[in-house]
């Protein structure tokens, strides 16, 4: 996940990672709020990578490990966590190194965000993170959406990659396709139960933003404003969420 930023921010570039995180960086202040009372909380950010939400984190008073197997990601966090003036902890490991790096139930949330699409095996990769979860504390899962994946493809004029996408149970469209893994909002709630995880809901993350051209918002403050609306408001629509790019997950460990 990118940067938090306002929906006000300059810069193109900034001016889409908001209209992009909005949604999740919503979800997750209301969260943060109820897990810790508006006290600190140990958060851990796992294949957290160079720091986009780790940073934001700290910089929100919240201690934060990154535990990331990269490390040129790890060197780029430490950059980005000196230049905001915060400390985020670095670590070098993966999700099955969890066990060993955190005491049981140490954490206060943990982000998986991007990462079980790449993992070996989802269902054992979550039952790691909720390992170092604490009761009653919580995990918030980013995932890539299989249905937006075939809208995608076959947008792009590629009508037999989009089918066999929707065929496959990994929801690929074939060798050449660079993501390991997609998820449907079925697949990914059985997930969050078979770890033990309860209250999951899926919100859907960049609905439009990612169909609307760029040169339509971008460089357009109003405009920006108005696609941060309304992937708010497609957020938790049920019939959107199914073509959002990816699928934005908070639960909690009972």
């Amino acid at each position: 996940m990118t940067d938090r930023t306002s929906a006000t921010v300059t810069g193109p570039t900034r001016a889409a990672n908001t209209a992009r995180t909005a949604v999740v960086w919503d979800a997750l202040e209301r969260l943060l709020a109820r897990l810790g009372d508006g006290g600190s909380l140990e958060i851990v950010d796992a294949g957290g990578g160079t720091g986009g939400a780790a940073v934001p984190l700290a910089e929100l008073g919240h201690r934060v490990t990154v535990v990331e197997p990269s490390p040129d990601s790890l060197a780029a966090l430490e950059r980005r966590a000196a230049e905001r003036e915060v400390v985020v902890r670095g670590v070098q490991g993966e999700t099955r190194d969890l066990a060993a790096l955190f005491e049981p139930g140490s954490a206060d949330l943990v982000l998986v965000h991007n990462v079980l699409e790449y993992v070996e095996d989802p269902a054992a990769a979550l039952r790691d993170v909720v390992g170092i979860t604490r009761p009653g504390g919580a995990v918030s899962l980013l995932v890539t959406n299989a249905v937006a994946g075939a809208l995608h493809r076959a947008l792009a004029g590629h009508l037999t990659d989009a089918r066999t996408l929707l065929g496959d149970p990994e929801g690929r469209w074939g060798a050449g396709d660079p993501t390991p893994r997609r998820f449907t909002r079925q697949q990914i709630l059985e997930l969050v139960g078979g770890a033990g995880l309860t209250g999951g809901s899926v919100r859907g993350v960049r609905v439009f933003a990612d169909l609307v051209p760029g040169h339509a918002w971008e460089s357009d403050a109003h405009a920006r404003q108005h696609l941060v609306e309304l992937e708010r408001a497609a957020a938790e629509h049920p019939e959107l969420i199914g073509i959002a790019t990816q699928l934005h997950v908070l639960a909690h460990r009972a």
